[in-house]
């Protein structure tokens, strides 16, 4: 199975991996530089994606629900319309990403977690932060414009 880039180019191979979350897990395994992947579209629920290097990813409308991302780099990717309910966000560098329209709110008796999260500059334009843990997230020019944060805890 191979992972490609926004311009169509191979960047991941793995002849082990049966599934897509697979193959996506065993990339992030093996340290692999998915910079530039396309993910857009792509179910990814429950995935560990810890310490993923994803920086101007494509995930646009992606099902990241209850996924484990603490300590990814998410600089400048492309998260619009994605789901995102019960994540772990924890630590995540995400400065600069697109997270228009996402869905960030609690789900299942389980909250997405944003402590420590690096969001400066991030466009959060009509996201769904209901509940949300935000705690010590450094939210820095980042545009909230519409975007629902009822109940999030915040510092």
């Amino acid at each position: 199975m191979k992972l490609y880039d926004i311009k169509l180019n191979i960047i991941y191979t793995n002849t082990k991996a049966t599934t897509f979350k697979e193959l996506v897990e065993f990339a992030v395994k093996e340290n692999a530089d998915l910079e530039n992947v396309d993910l857009s579209n792509v179910n990814l629920s429950n995935v560990n994606l810890r310490h993923a290097k994803l920086e101007n990813a494509n995930l646009s409308s992606a099902n990241l629900s209850s996924a484990n991302l603490f300590n990814a780099d998410l600089r400048n990717a492309n998260l619009r319309n994605a789901y995102l309910s019960s994540t772990n966000l924890s630590s995540a560098y995400l400065s600069s990403a697109d997270l228009r329209n996402a869905d960030l709110r609690y789900s299942n008796l389980s909250y997405t977690d944003l402590r420590n999260a690096d969001l400066r500059y991030t466009n959060l334009r009509n996201a769904d932060l209901r509940n949300a843990d935000l705690r010590n997230a450094n939210l820095s020019y980042a545009d909230l414009s519409y975007t629902d944060l009822r109940n999030a805890k915040k510092d």
